[in-house]
């Protein structure tokens, strides 16, 4: 296994340089010991020499880092001497020390990195001599699925990916203890493994056999503990597409040292680890004894997924993890399509017919806008998140795009209000744990959403629990106060909420608020969409040709309004798109997501600026005031827009299509019951519907005609009551 004969030569002439640095790794004796690392310390020790940059050394956390792609492939070079199949089965076999033995392999990487580092700075020899470097081993490939993490994998090196669903506090392990004689007084240092310790069996003192041993409880030198963590991640359902309904599973990581308080509940990570096992209700199994284990991974690295600056690792060799070269080939592609937001929203759910507007406000409420920096403005959290609700008739396809955009995004999560969520599922809980009795955080739906979407279902179904939405929607944040602990946590997400009006289906005389039937019958748009259904159920793999004549609309709301949007959204008489794939499209998001960060241009703020004065000077008195959270939504929307398209300014056309959406919905919640559009209502759905108008005015008739004790009014007072009513 070794590189070379003449190398291996060189290299063993004096292994004796390991020797001060191997108590420091491993508990045996060196010159026994030595024979069994021999041929991998030559070659690790060739590696480091060699490429001394493989590696990088923080003092301050007692780490090294190494980069195991760039490692192996070092190795590779090693044997270049070699013919190819030869050097093949070489490199295997230590890529298989790895995987099957970690707690030594990984250690002998320690003891020789240590010694090249002492021998390179002879200032800092004494320091790398008395301290222990943890090696943190990163993007250690292939990636290990949570259902294969089982009894076969004890012991090995394993990789997985997860969100953070629940963190303890960090609390210290004892990792060395000293005992005293209690004859003598004689002291013995133990080495506790795993944070277990076993009291010395007898004293070795001459003439003293006590068996009889007092514990070191002062903090001396030789009495150590290190910070300790315990964290529980759960997999990404939608990793597993041949059972997508069961349970997602999840597994313990206990972290130790730096890695400590590296994570929050919420975030989403990747984690290298030796998967160990730890023994079930200890406490309540001890005198019949115990068969019954839990396995849980001890953490070797971790970092976070998705953010370029997340940690020191990442930064430095994960800069574009997540993306190979066939993704960048596919998005440089799909950048080039002439028409390509019209390409995005047809891919999206395609199974759904028609409802484009619908489906373009969706796509900008998972893209996003451009993420802005705290630090600019004093320091003021600008949110950039937008949030989406849709209100229709049952059976329109709102949980299936609902579904489609959890999917699609990069951090997306279901739930349905109907399924009784409560106010610590969606945002976190606080739980005591069994053994210690510790305060323990779990993560609710907003949070494990963070940087991503939490799609709500069903959303007025909910009971009471609307009132949990208002920190994280507004703030970005879910913050807890109990039981003497209080923290904040990010919740950078995008909620796109479904609902379903009150009585079943949309009463026109209501507005929003009053009843939370948008769909009007449509003779010539009905019969494409019956057409469309029958071949998704007949499993026709014809794609249905869609178009109908341009005197019907998809709803009669938008007649009054430039349908240029609406109208370029839809498929042509004939047309057969090949349209995005879910898996590619989720690809082509997360990069947008994170490479794109547009900023409006003139002419884009002259259009917005122009819709917010139209919109203030139409506002009714007794509407909802038209304030600056409109302007900001406008702005949002018209960043997600140029987004979409990975373009880096905000056009004029950008702004004129999100001001389309915006008159879109506005005009729909604005007709009235005899299909008339009614300004007055509120331009967020609320206000009073010319029905309990009336019942308004009536009842304020009959209140005054009991104060005066005369039912007679002239036109001059009737006047002046309607003109208290809309006061």
């Amino acid at each position: 296994m070794a590189p070379s004969s003449k190398r291996q030569k060189r290299l063993s002439d004096d292994l004796d340089i390991f020797e001060p640095y191997w108590n420091l790794y491993f508990n045996s004796d060196f010159t026994n010991s030595i024979k069994d690392f021999h041929d991998i310390i030559v070659l690790f020790n060739e590696v480091v020499t060699t490429k001394p940059d493989i590696f990088t050394v923080n003092k301050l956390k007692k780490t090294i880092i190494i980069h195991y792609p760039k490692f192996v492939a070092v190795i590779k070079n090693l044997f270049e001497d070699f013919d190819e199949e030869a050097a093949e089965d070489n490199t295997q076999k230590v890529l298989d020390s790895f995987r099957d033995y970690p707690d030594k392999t990984l250690c002998t990487l320690g003891v020789v990195c240590s010694t090249f580092l002492g021998s390179q700075d002879i200032a800092l020899k004494v320091f790398y001599l008395t301290t222990k470097l943890s090696v943190r081993l990163v993007n250690y490939e292939p990636i290990t699925p949570m259902k294969l993490i089982k009894a076969n994998m004890f012991k090995k090196l394993v990789t997985v990916r997860g969100s953070v669903v629940r963190s303890s506090l960090t609390r210290p392990l004892l990792v060395q203890t000293k005992f005293f004689c209690a004859r003598c007084n004689r002291p013995t240092a133990e080495d506790a493994i795993d944070g277990k310790y076993a009291i010395p069996s007898r004293c070795y003192t001459s003439g003293c056999r006590s068996k009889y041993f007092n514990p070191d409880r002062s903090s001396s030198g030789e009495t150590k503990t290190i910070d300790w963590q315990q964290l529980r991640i759960q997999e990404k359902i939608s990793d597993d597409r041949s059972d997508p309904s069961r349970m997602p599973r999840t597994v313990v990581v206990e972290l130790t040292n730096d890695l400590a308080d590296s994570v929050v509940p919420g975030d989403f990570i990747q984690c290298t680890g030796i998967l160990k096992v730890v023994s079930v209700d200890e406490g309540k199994s001890r005198q019949k004894g115990n068969s019954m284990y839990s396995l849980y991974i001890d953490a070797v690295s971790l970092f976070k997924v998705g953010e370029s600056n997340s940690t020191e690792m990442e930064s430095k060799s994960t800069g574009n993890i997540g993306f190979s070269s066939t993704d960048y080939e596919f998005i440089k592609q799909a950048y080039q399509q002439p028409d390509l937001f019209r390409l995005l929203v047809q891919s999206f759910c395609p199974a759904i017919f028609g409802h484009e507007m619908i489906k373009a406000g969706l796509l900008l409420g998972i893209f996003g806008a451009r993420v802005r920096n705290q630090s600019f403005k004093g320091n003021i959290n600008i949110r950039h998140n937008p949030h989406i609700l849709v209100v229709g008739d049952p059976g329109l396809g709102k949980s299936q795009m609902l579904t489609n955009a959890a999917s699609i995004a990069p951090r997306g999560v279901y739930i349905c209000g109907s399924s009784g969520i409560s106010k610590t599922g969606l945002t976190v809980t606080l739980v005591k744990e069994a053994g210690s009795g510790d305060f323990a955080l779990e993560a609710g739906a907003l949070v494990l959403s963070d940087q991503g979407s939490c799609c709500i279902d069903e959303f007025d179904k909910m009971s009471t629990n609307h009132d949990a939405l208002l920190e994280a929607m507004e703030q970005q944040s879910v913050s807890i106060a109990k039981a003497g602990m209080v923290c904040t946590l990010p919740a950078r997400t995008s909620i796109l909420a479904a609902a379903n009006p009150i009585g079943g289906h949309y009463n026109k005389s209501k507005t929003v608020s009053e009843n939370l039937k948008m769909n009007r019958p449509n003779e010539e748009k009905d019969r494409y969409l019956s057409e469309h259904v029958m071949a998704l159920h007949s499993g026709s793999n014809e794609k249905t040709k869609v178009s109908w004549s341009t005197e019907f609309s998809s709803t009669q709301a938008i007649r009054d309004i430039p349908e240029s949007l609406h109208k370029r959204l839809e498929l042509d008489s004939g047309e057969d798109l090949d349209l995005i794939p879910k898996h590619l499209l989720k690809i082509y998001i997360a990069y947008a997501k994170k490479y794109v960060h547009p900023v409006l241009s003139d002419e884009a703020k002259q259009v917005l600026q122009s819709f917010y004065l139209k919109l203030r000077s139409k506002k009714a008195m007794d509407s909802t005031p038209i304030t600056t959270r409109q302007l900001e939504a406008l702005i949002r929307l018209s960043e997600a827009k140029a987004k979409s398209e990975l373009r880096e300014l905000v056009t004029a056309q950008d702004a004129q299509d999100v001001v389309q959406i915006m008159e879109f919905s506005m005009l729909q919640t604005s007709e009235d019951e005899f299909g008339f559009l009614d300004l007055q209502r509120s331009q967020l759905g609320s206000g009073i519907s010319k029905k309990n108008e009336i019942k308004q005015f009536v009842s304020y008739l009959i209140k005054i005609s009991q104060e005066r004790f005369n039912n007679v009014f002239t036109i001059e007072m009737l006047q002046e009551a309607a003109k208290g009513i809309l006061q």
